[in-house]
């Protein structure tokens, strides 16, 4: 089972982001917001009036069920007492929380209100059974909510309450969670000049500040990890893997008072380096950059590298799409990339031949069926890591 999310102060912020999220407000559409639809099986290309491949709708909300104008950021919680599957989904006034234990039946619990005021951007990680919510809206800084609350919900929906709360930044863009180490990371917030802002979440309902990074400015989006890799110089180190607006930047951050640069990595035409993910072996990454399919013209292009040498990573090729959807966000399981591909929805693509940069799709699932051009709308994220499937 998957879930991803529809989307319908500038400070330190660079301007080519800001002049994309102004673009991405211009163009929402809130003709979308359709009306609840039940589970509908994928059948010669179509799932109802979805267009498919391999992939079936088993429930949609509208976001009028969660009482917002837009959507955006979403992840996964299952509960390790009870079993249940839980989706987190943020919307511009706050964080949605539906029980998707039966997914052709799911349950909205409630709603953890934004901390300051309506945002269109809003992020969420998961560590120890916590919820970490960061968001765009001015002086947020991170919300924290115990996850056990949803167990025992009588009467729903119901408005629920911060666990905790870091006043440490204001306004963050994504956060980032190492769930092997027990820190979180702000990106794109308004200290360390937009780079990593590192927080000990190891006792989540008392999150303190670690350190910082700074020195290649703006962190867009990252991936944190105990570093289990290929690369001898650096196994058994927390290495983050950075979107740094036009590079692939490496950073050490075993010692949060010290961190270190590893490699800065920049590559032909970049537009917008917006997020990426390494496979399950840390040998291989894919990057997605946000804004080549509109300064180009290409159709969605998917950068792979190989970073068995963190000190050298290499670009060693690219998947080129069959539309040309902006590519947002992805994350890899067994072998298979799910990307959240906006207006062209859910693509799923394989990996078995990563090492020679060539993926193949082999499935998808488009909920903004009028086109597939680059424009900001229809799918923001992807969240594929429920046991369930």
């Amino acid at each position: 089972m998957v879930v991803f999310a529809q989307e319908p102060g500038e400070d330190e912020r660079p301007p080519v982001l800001t002049a994309t999220m102004k673009a991405l407000l211009a163009d929402q559409q809130s003709a979308w917001d359709r009306a609840p639809q039940a589970a509908t099986p994928c059948v010669a290309g179509m799932a109802g009036s979805y267009p498919c491949e391999n992939v079936d709708l088993l429930a949609y909300m509208p976001l009028s069920t969660f009482s917002a104008s837009s959507g955006n950021d979403s992840w996964g919680w299952t509960d390790p007492l009870t079993g249940k599957e839980y989706a987190l989904m943020g919307l511009n006034n706050g964080t949605a929380f539906v029980d998707i234990t039966n997914p052709e039946s799911p349950i909205y619990l409630g709603k953890l209100p934004t901390h300051t005021v309506s945002s269109s951007w809003r992020d969420i990680k998961v560590f120890d059974n916590h919820a970490f919510i960061v968001s765009e809206a001015s002086n947020h800084g991170m919300q924290v909510f115990d996850l056990t609350e949803l167990r025992n919900v009588a009467s729903p929906p119901v408005t629920f309450s911060e666990t905790a709360y870091y006043s440490g930044f204001g306004r963050a863009h994504n956060i980032v969670i190492n769930e092997d180490s027990g820190y979180a990371y702000g990106v794109g917030s308004s200290t360390c000049s937009g780079g990593l802002h590192m927080v000990n979440i190891q006792t989540p309902s008392s999150p303190s500040f670690a350190g910082c990074f700074s020195a290649d400015g703006y962190t867009h989006d990252a991936q944190c990890v105990n570093y289990v890799g290929p690369d001898p110089d650096h196994q058994g180190q927390e290495i983050c893997f950075n979107a740094n607006e036009d590079t692939l930047t490496i950073v050490d951050v075993t010692n949060k008072a010290a961190p270190l640069q590893v490699s800065r990595t920049g590559y032909s035409n970049a537009a917008y380096t917006h997020q990426l993910w390494t496979d399950e072996t840390q040998t291989y990454l894919l990057l997605d950059d946000e804004l080549d399919e509109q300064s180009y013209g290409y159709n969605t292009r998917t950068r792979v590298w190989d970073i068995s040498n963190l000190d050298s990573p290499q670009l060693i090729g690219y998947y080129s799409g069959t539309t040309p959807a902006i590519d947002h966000n992805l994350y890899i399981k067994d072998g298979y990339a799910y990307e959240a591909n906006y207006r062209a929805g859910l693509q799923i693509l394989d990996l078995s031949d990563l090492a020679n940069a060539n993926l193949s799709q082999v499935g998808f699932f488009d909920i903004y069926p009028g086109n597939n051009n680059a424009n900001f709308n229809g799918a923001w994220n992807v969240f594929p890591y429920f046991d369930s499937g």
